[in-house]
Parts: C-alpha cells; structure tokens; sequence
C-alpha cells in the first residue's frame, strides 16, 4: 500500500496540539473519495471525576457531574465538528466514533471491528507541555495491532 492510496483511514484524535498534527498528516493522505473515521476516546478517569469534600451531598455531586459532562461534550462536539468540515472540503467520506475507556483498548477494539488502510495517530506530549498526558502506550500497541499504525511527532518536537 501506497501511502497517497488510503482509501479507509482510522484517525485517533481528540484535540490536542499533537492530535491536530496527527488531523493535518491524515487529511493529506486521504484523496476524494477515502473514508476517515474519527476515533475520539474519552479516558475512563473522567467517569470518576466528581470531586472531594466540597461536593459532600448528592444534589451538588449530580450538578458537577452534569456540568463536567456538558463541558466535555461540548469539547468532543467541536472536535468532531472541525475535523468533519475538513473533510467535506477535501471531499472525504467522515463518520465518528465516540466511546469511553482505555485508549489502547478502545484503539485496538476500533481496529479489529474494521479493516483499515492506515491508522494515524499524534504522539504523546511531551514532558513539560500543558495537559493532560495521555495514557496511550504505543510501545505496546504496537504488538496487537491489526493495521499500520502511523504516528506522528509532536510539533515542534
């Protein structure tokens, strides 16, 4: 397979500056007509993210939540809305999926449920960069993995 001949591409992004890298790579590589499907994983330590303390009673605890939830939706929405726009531009076929868990498992899982051309990937940021580092450990992925796996640098890295 030639790198400009990906027809079905798998793209794992959710935002971040070394995830829009990963976003710039996948969209040239894909011509009129590929299919891009957006993999968005929302880490599971999210789903325990409620607080200490200040949160000591129900009615505050479910208000949090909602609002943390609302918050990372609106996150993931606008993500998937920027990437879909660049592909209707560039004339590319975009679905998303959108699912919570291990990212390494949910990565693999998103893989062996279909059969991609290519799956591309930032790196994870680098020590010393803002945020949240993700938990990817692409030195072990890339045992199991049922695709070419592509992973690009870090910007300016």
């Amino acid at each position: 397979m030639k790198l400009n001949q990906v027809k079905k591409l798998l793209l794992a992004s959710h935002g971040s500056e070394g995830a829009v890298a990963a976003e710039v790579v996948a969209l040239e590589l894909c011509s009129s007509g590929s299919e891009l499907t957006h993999l968005v994983v929302v880490p599971e330590l999210w789903k325990g993210m409620m607080g200490d303390d200040w949160l000591n009673n129900e009615a505050n605890r479910d208000r949090f939540g909602r609002y943390l939830e609302s918050e990372l939706g609106k996150e993931v929405d606008e993500n998937c809305d920027r990437i879909r726009q660049k592909c209707e531009e560039n004339q590319v076929k975009y679905s998303s999926e959108i699912v919570l868990g291990d990212p390494d498992k949910c990565l693999v899982s998103a893989c062996k449920e279909n059969q991609y051309d290519l799956v591309v990937m930032g790196s994870p940021r680098p020590k010393g960069k803002e945020g949240l580092r993700s938990k990817m450990i692409t030195t072990k992925i890339h045992k199991s993995f049922p695709a070419p796996l592509l992973i690009i640098p870090f910007p300016n890295e």
